[in-house]
């Protein structure tokens, strides 16, 4: 690596390793080296001397995912993104911007919005996660009930195979249906596959306007029913996020707000022209206007939205105080399902005497369910891992996903199976190995060795 990369760009102390062994699963797996590159010549040379060596690499942006996907389970080399974070071209005419993959999800927002343009994609961590993780995982977010997922955005890639050749994938234009979607094959891969250098990413235009509302309810179930009635009344909010009664006090004792008698809450957001939106919410009051309902509240400053996404944002913070370990699943059911999965969850949660907190982003059929548990106590924690398991056939039983945003890394290695079927997975196996002979790109992640 020193023929190439100037001393501080290497880090092999234990002080400055420690920092890069684990991601927000905290589940530590310590590398033999970090690298740092500050372009694709760099990248290449580090996954060459990787592959002539046999040693694995893991590709690293801000580490805040949740299955442990940028845990260096076999040790190796992290390539840490974090001083390729240049965005390289906005093209206003043809709404794209081409970016490196350490640039951060909200600086890249901040900038296009500059020129009137729009990147959708809103992971919770967008402040810090970075668009190559992004990519990497196939990141959601609130948004995406209206604007979609990452995937939906990612028109071309360039990639450092592991044998240290680059490829190009995509295409500049939106419509191009000439050979095999590669990139839509890289994409959501977990680093398994290759290493992204360059990302084009498609915008939008900027929306006109936006409206922040929250709603209250004195009955779980009428909550989420609420949101598939408006669904089925053709309102497609730009986000609708769902917040049940034990995350509701949670974040009530942690950021000292009163929510007493509300046992579930909606977050919603609507955008586009002025018409659009007041049109909107005259249907979202109609709705709405129905016993059970304690508030309907429509920010009327950005003051007062930044005040309602507090909530939301409170969650984790809030929810963390509960117990020593979160076990948060991020599964998603067709969004009729969506009563039918919390009363199910709710069971569950009785069934084990354990304290499960449900909320996330109900207008696409995703939801968080953390399953406060403490993993020193292990008759607590087994307890645990089998609501985990009973969730996820619950979850498959209504044809949903046992991941919508999150990915597999490690966490969910276990379930995949449940998911899909040996023939599913065999040839899933066959293109790693087409593409990663020596299996040093992330091994031991998304299947079992």
């Amino acid at each position: 690596m020193r023929e190439k990369l100037p001393p501080e760009n290497i880090l092999f102390e234990p002080e400055d390793l420690l920092c890069y062994s684990y991601d927000a699963t905290r589940e530590r797996r310590m590398p033999d080296l970090v690298v740092i590159p500050r372009d694709e010549d760099d990248v290449i040379h580090i996954v060459k001397t990787a592959g002539d060596c046999n040693v694995p690499i893991i590709a690293r942006g801000a580490g805040s995912g949740f299955v442990g996907a940028a845990s260096p389970i076999h040790g190796g080399i992290i390539i840490l993104f974090s001083k390729m974070n240049k965005i390289i071209e906005i093209d206003k005419e043809n709404f794209t911007a081409r970016v490196q993959p350490g640039i951060v999800t909200a600086d890249l927002q901040k900038a296009v919005k500059a020129h009137g343009l729009f990147y959708p994609p809103d992971p919770a961590s967008l402040k810090i996660s970075s668009i190559g993780g992004n990519v990497a995982m196939g990141s959601g977010g609130p948004s995406a009930v209206k604007y979609g997922v990452t995937k939906d955005y990612v028109l071309g890639l360039r990639v450092v195979l592991p044998n240290g050749e680059t490829l190009k994938t995509g295409i500049e234009t939106l419509k191009g249906v000439v050979g095999y979607d590669i990139t839509r094959l890289f994409t959501g891969s977990e680093g398994t596959l290759g290493v992204f250098t360059e990302i084009l990413l498609k915008l939008i235009p900027h929306p006109e306007t936006k409206k922040t509302i929250t709603v209250s309810f004195n009955d779980l179930e009428l909550t989420v029913k609420t949101v598939v009635e408006i669904l089925q009344k053709k309102i497609v909010p730009s986000t609708m996020e769902f917040i049940d009664e034990s995350a509701l006090k949670a974040v009530g004792d942690f950021a000292k707000m009163d929510f007493t008698g509300v046992k579930g809450l909606l977050l919603i957001e609507v955008d586009g022209s002025e018409a659009e939106v007041q049109e909107s919410l005259a249907k979202l009051r109609e709705i709405c206007s129905k016993d059970g309902v304690l508030k309907f509240k429509v920010a009327q400053s950005e003051a007062e939205r930044e005040d309602l996404w507090r909530v939301r944002r409170s969650i984790s913070p809030a929810v963390g105080k509960l117990k020593p370990t979160k076990i948060n699943e991020d599964i998603t059911v067709p969004r009729n399902q969506l009563p039918t999965l919390i009363r199910g969850v709710e069971k569950i949660a009785k069934k084990y005497d354990l304290l499960i907190v449900n909320f996330g982003h109900a207008g696409d059929g995703n939801i968080h369910v953390n399953i406060m548990t403490d993993k020193q106590n292990k008759e607590e924690y087994a307890r645990a891992l089998e609501a985990v398991n009973e969730v996820f056939d619950l979850t498959l039983a209504l044809k949903g996903t046992i991941s919508g945003e999150h990915g597999v890394g490690l966490a969910k290695q276990p379930y995949v199976a449940k998911e899909l079927s040996p023939d599913e997975i065999s040839w899933m196996k066959k293109i790693k190995q087409l593409f990663d002979p020596q299996n040093i790109m992330n091994p031991g992640k998304m299947f079992p060795e």
